[in-house]
């Protein structure tokens, strides 16, 4: 009898609390929204599952020597993983669309405002009482609205780990959600007849400029914003093993199976942060609020800065793909040419979305620079 109630008593039934109950429910919703519904499936499936392992009763397995903790130690609080990943995007990514249209990099500038309203927003809301966030919160929180998972990732890490779950969960949610989020917005702010502008095909970029390009950017920002070099110098390094052709075997390794590997140990680590303890506070739902509003605020921004920019040039470009200046690659590109096409059949705007789109990678690697360089 003593034997069976010892089960009972140590068993992760008996020990568990309404609140780890309630985050075991939550970490089978991501593991829905990535399995069925498809949302950002490469992060939500390993936070998910790793939110149902760190709210296992009795089990230690996201704190002290868990492993899921050492992931954690390892990966995040170090930075390394989101750089790793960076460095994979940069690898990923093509610059030819922004090169070839140099003015779309206003586009993804401006879409980095909704991170530094969200920021105010944030403060403004500790002012009055309504939540608390100190100004290293609240920096963490703003970056959500570059809609960049690693570069939210990396400044909560820096700044703020204690809100990590909720931002890291926050940013990935809405990075899924651009195509749900998104077209209501761009409607709104544009008329028929400015959805329906067709742009002209895109010159054709040399190699020489593509391999230039990332090195003059690396020093142009890093050594004005130091703070801003780690993400940069890893994405530019990426890139620049792509465009150099001479690394193929580095660059496909970078692509693939590094980013992919480090993909898994991040996701897990972030699901570490999502124990009812540091999850169900207040806080959170102000986090996820303010991850919409910094979201919604970066789209309507690069969307209203090209109509002004349309005010004054010759050759107009199509406002919707200021929308793709949130960091969303290439998902928020691909919105803007699906609600181009519904206005117009004609109206490809899948490459010159892809200037902006790029330009939002690197609007907020900068943005989180200055966010480290003047709250770190």
């Amino acid at each position: 009898m003593d034997s069976f109630n010892t089960l009972v008593y140590q068993s992760g039934i008996y020990q568990m609390s309404l609140g780890q109950a309630l985050m075991i429910g939550i970490g089978l919703l991501l593991l829905y929204l990535a399995i069925v519904k498809k949302f950002e499936p490469l992060l939500l499936l390993p936070i998910g599952f790793g939110g149902i392992l760190s709210n296992i009763p009795g089990v230690e397995i996201s704190t002290g020597m868990g492993i899921l903790h050492l992931f954690y130690e390892v990966g995040i609080e170090t930075g390394v993983f989101p750089l790793i990943i960076f460095m994979g995007v940069g690898a990923l990514t093509d610059f030819g669309a922004l090169l070839a249209n140099p003015k779309t990099m206003l586009l993804g500038a401006a879409a980095q405002f909704g991170i530094f309203a969200t920021l105010i927003g944030a403060l403004a809301l500790t002012h009055f009482g309504i939540l608390d966030f100190s100004l290293r919160e609240a920096a963490a929180i703003g970056i959500i609205g570059g809609a960049d998972g690693p570069t939210a990732i990396y400044v909560a890490g820096k700044l703020a780990p204690n809100l990590l779950g909720a931002i890291a969960v926050a940013a990935y949610s809405y990075m899924a959600m651009v195509p749900i989020i998104q077209p209501p917005i761009m409607r709104l702010l544009t008329s028929r007849e400015d959805r329906e502008i067709e742009m002209v095909q895109l010159r054709t970029v040399s190699q020489k400029e593509r391999i230039i390009f990332p090195l003059v950017l690396l020093l142009s920002v890093a050594l004005f914003i130091p703070a801003a070099a780690p993400l940069l110098g890893m994405f530019c390094l990426g890139n620049l093993m792509r465009e150099s052709g001479v690394v193929d075997r580095l660059s496909d390794t970078t692509q693939n199976a590094l980013i992919n590997m480090v993909t898994i140990f991040l996701g897990l680590a972030v699901g570490s942060k999502l124990s009812a303890d540091q999850f169900l506070v207040a806080s959170t739902l102000g986090i996820l609020l303010l991850g919409m509003v910094a979201f919604a605020i970066g789209t309507a921004s690069g969307i209203l800065m090209a109509k002004a920019m349309n005010l004054f040039l010759k050759q107009k470009i199509n406002p919707l793909i200021g929308a793709a200046g949130v960091s969303a690659v290439p998902m928020a590109a691909r919105v803007a040419n699906k609600v181009g096409l519904e206005a117009n059949p004609n109206n490809y705007l899948l490459m010159h979305a892809m200037g902006p789109n790029v330009a939002g990678v690197i609007g907020s690697a900068i943005a989180a620079g200055i966010m480290i360089l003047f709250t770190g």
